[in-house]
């Protein structure tokens, strides 16, 4: 397992007394779950689950039509249940397990919630698009370049993706200056447009729709203007982008130490993409790097790669396979550190 910046885990910083936490992040495609304990350099990942979901799915239309298709809460109850025992045998001192998109949007998420508590013992947290983008800037920040004036981060979800806009100062804690969730995500568009091969026509109908969506914020911001003056560095965390990265580096499984943090040139993304949107999606599904369950979503998440990176033409991206989960473990061991600090100063009173 690596530590929290990547590095390898263990070492004499490691205590094996020390708290474990847990850290769940439920979307509209994933389920996810860290189980780490402190250690000198952040955390050490001692436990870790990942299943596609597809909680959104069929989640198109008005908000107020919106809902959590029985099939989908299936699917995830029965993930929930997975991640349950993990924090179990692992006897979690403190967990927070938050809930994204596809319980912010449907109409009888709430239902879910206590279904979910009923039937597998988590307390879902639905947050809110901005406490989302907090969690997701603190997961990332080891991966901020300190010479850059602003970080552009994006994720890819399934019902949406969300765009963050940050600004750094020196010694200073990053400040996010706008959020925005942006209604196209991998599941969406797949709905939208299909999921086999995908002519060129239909490919650069993907990106000009993600195009139009992701306008109003460059309208607001001016961002394309920071980034030709390179101030701007771009973080792209999703499995899209950690899908494309372990294809360029040719791996023949995914790795998350060679793939978090690596880089990702924008020629090479869009070459990349469009080989792919000219697969069809038997053959998206033998790469190692896709696999059955990302290949009829995986296009999609290509195409609004390349909407961003013709709003914001960078000449690279950094690739994180880090965000929300990351950004709640350092919440946890932060008040967890603060608490005890406190009992120990009362303790000396």
């Amino acid at each position: 397992m690596a530590g929290a910046d990547g590095s390898p885990a263990g070492g004499a910083g490691d205590a094996a007394s020390a708290p474990i936490f847990a850290a769940l992040d439920l979307g509209s495609n994933n389920c996810r779950l860290l189980i780490a304990r402190p250690c000198s350099d952040g955390f050490r990942v001692i436990d870790a689950f990942s299943r596609i979901v597809r909680l959104g799915e069929g989640m198109a239309g008005p908000d107020s039509q919106l809902v959590l298709s029985e099939p989908a809460m299936r699917r995830t109850v029965k993930a929930l249940r997975v991640c349950a025992n993990k924090m179990r045998r692992r006897a979690v001192a403190s967990a927070r397990c938050v809930a994204t998109e596809a319980c912010r949007r449907a109409a009888n998420s709430r239902g879910f919630v206590k279904r979910v508590r009923r039937q597998t013992g988590i307390a879902l947290e639905v947050i809110s698009n901005r406490q989302e983008a907090e969690l997701a800037v603190a997961g990332c920040a080891p991966l901020f370049d300190p010479e850059a004036e602003n970080i552009l981060i994006f994720d890819i979800g399934g019902g949406s993706t969300e765009i963050i806009w940050v600004a750094l100062g020196a010694g200073a804690r990053p400040r996010i200056l706008d959020a925005w969730s942006l209604p196209c995500g991998v599941i969406t568009f797949a709905e939208r447009f299909g999921s086999d091969r995908f002519s060129p026509d239909t490919y650069r109908a993907m990106v000009d729709h993600a195009r139009c969506l992701i306008a109003p914020f460059e309208t607001a911001h001016a961002i394309a203007a920071a980034v030709r003056g390179g101030r701007v560095q771009m973080v792209g965390t999703s499995g899209t982008v950690t899908t494309l990265a372990g294809i360029e580096l040719d791996l023949a499984r995914y790795d998350r130490a060679r793939v978090d943090g690596s880089y990702l040139d924008v020629a090479t993304m869009r070459r990349l993409s469009r080989r792919l949107a000219d697969l069809d999606c038997d053959a998206r599904a033998a790469h190692a790097c896709i696999g059955r369950e990302r290949a009829d979503l995986v296009v999609g998440g290509c195409a609004v790669v390349e909407a961003i990176c013709d709003a914001w033409p960078v000449r690279r991206l950094r690739v994180a396979d880090r965000g929300v989960r990351e950004g709640i473990l350092y919440d946890l061991i932060a008040a967890d550190d603060a608490a005890r600090a406190a009992q120990a100063a009362a303790g000396d009173a």
